[in-house]
């Protein structure tokens, strides 16, 4: 698909603008630092899937209908895949003790560290596509490993936030001095002359470190649906904007979708076969897309059921009274 540059910089001052507008509005003084409600994360999360969907309204108007799908598709998959980062910042923000209203500063700079650090994956990967067929298989090979991480891998997970939090620390060290006792919202402060970091600088690079790993995974399970690098971008970074108001929305009850990590390996087994199979047959995109949302909507629904079932039964055994 071919983009002037005069889209490219639209769409550069239109991410600006609502970061711009997230800071000023969204984010808190260091001062009076507040949690966010849930009612303002839900706002804020349709706010963001309407922008992003407002953009596909965009491509269907400039370049029609295949690819206006096609972004659909992307940012449907880049968007699932997103809430298996919400999982890992949950422990990240555990691990190293962050209180609520201190983990959105981290989060919004973790944000605009992954934009940046994404595009750099984005455009290298669609140049080694562009010059090597073959490197599909590798990125065929990572997706699927991607779904067997997420299955069967959850201690593994833990373990692996454990030891990037005690390696962040110690690197960190080596460099810039660190205090254990939180400063506010500050990553930094000076003290007697020296300049220390705080738990909440080491937070802010251990999650930009865990998105790198989680980039690995979802740039090419992407790229199982579209190889073209506008769209490509543009879904990720309308995924990227809103996992921050996602991550308020759902971090307090994301461990009670109990098959929602079975959704997304088997979301992540379908990409990586489908790149596999990518040069002996072409599955059409809205295939994909339906695929995509079957397997997100069956994890939500089978939890949700599930769950409701059993609540009344634990109910039932909690109101039971005690043997005398």
């Amino acid at each position: 698909m071919q983009v002037s540059s005069w889209i490219w910089a639209l769409f550069a001052l239109m991410v600006l603008a609502v970061l711009a507008a997230d800071l000023g509005v969204f984010r808190p003084s260091r001062r009076e630092p507040r949690e966010v409600t849930l009612s303002s994360a839900a706002w804020w999360s349709a706010a963001w899937i309407g922008l992003s969907l407002l953009f596909g309204v965009v491509i269907l108007a400039l370049y029609g209908r295949g690819p206006a799908l096609t972004y659909l598709t992307a940012y449907l998959l880049e968007k699932s895949l997103s809430v298996d980062n919400i999982f890992v910042f949950v422990l990240i923000f555990s691990e190293l003790r962050i209180p609520p209203d201190q983990q959105r500063r981290v989060l919004y700079w973790g944000v605009l560290g992954a934009l940046a650090s994404r595009a750099l994956l984005i455009a290298g990967g669609v140049f080694l596509l562009r010059r090597f067929n073959w490197i599909v298989y590798p990125f065929a090979a990572l997706v699927l490993f991607a779904a067997v991480r997420i299955l069967w891998g959850r201690e593994k997970e833990r373990e692996l936030v454990a030891t990037a939090c005690g390696v962040c620390s110690t690197w960190v060290a080596r460099i810039i001095p660190i205090t254990p006792v939180l400063r506010g919202g500050a990553f930094w402060v000076s003290q007697r002359g020296r300049l220390l970091a705080t738990p909440l600088f080491i937070a802010l690079v251990v999650v930009e470190t865990t998105d790198v790993i989680f980039a690995l995974d979802s740039i090419p399970a992407v790229f199982a649906v579209t190889g073209d690098l506008f769209l490509v971008y543009t879904s990720n970074v309308f995924a990227m904007l809103g996992l921050r108001s996602l991550y308020f929305l759902l971090s307090g009850i994301v461990e009670r979708f109990r098959f929602l990590r079975a959704g997304l390996a088997a979301i992540l087994a379908f990409v990586g076969l489908k790149l596999l199979s990518s040069g002996l047959v072409e599955i059409p995109t809205w295939v994909s897309l339906a695929v995509i949302a079957a397997a997100l909507g069956l994890a939500v629904a089978a939890s949700l059921t599930i769950q409701s079932k059993l609540a009344p039964v634990s109910g039932a055994r909690a109101r039971s009274p005690e043997p005398r």
